[in-house]
């Protein structure tokens, strides 16, 4: 009957295997959430940068798709020369004011 006795040196390369494992989980997460917070850093600059106070509408947006990209529920109301919805084409120029942007002129003026 063979022995299940594991002798010392086995015990030395699983704890040094297992070291190692720990240690590329341990870096890999690091590196996930650092280039997780570098994504949002890029898309939170990319959305000032798309979203200037004017826009130029593109081919396949909508009121809904603009307003979600440049944080503007209230694109109808500062555009009056759009009647509908359906009003939107390629070339059409809006006026953006993001949330951000309000609530920081309504502090100035308050």
């Amino acid at each position: 009957m063979a022995s299940s006795k594991m002798s010392f040196s086995d015990n030395i390369n699983i704890n040094y295997y297992s070291s190692l494992f720990l240690l590329f989980l341990l870096l890999t997460a690091l590196n996930f959430s650092f280039f997780e917070a570098l994504n949002l850093e890029d898309n939170q600059s990319m959305i000032s940068k798309v979203c200037d106070e004017i826009y130029v509408v593109e081919e396949g947006e909508s009121l809904q798709t603009i307003s979600d990209k440049c944080n503007d529920p209230f694109i109808l109301e500062e555009n009056t020369h759009i009647n509908d919805d359906d009003d939107v084409f390629p070339g059409l120029v809006l006026k953006i004011t993001s949330l951000k942007s309000r609530k920081l002129g309504q502090l100035i003026i308050e």
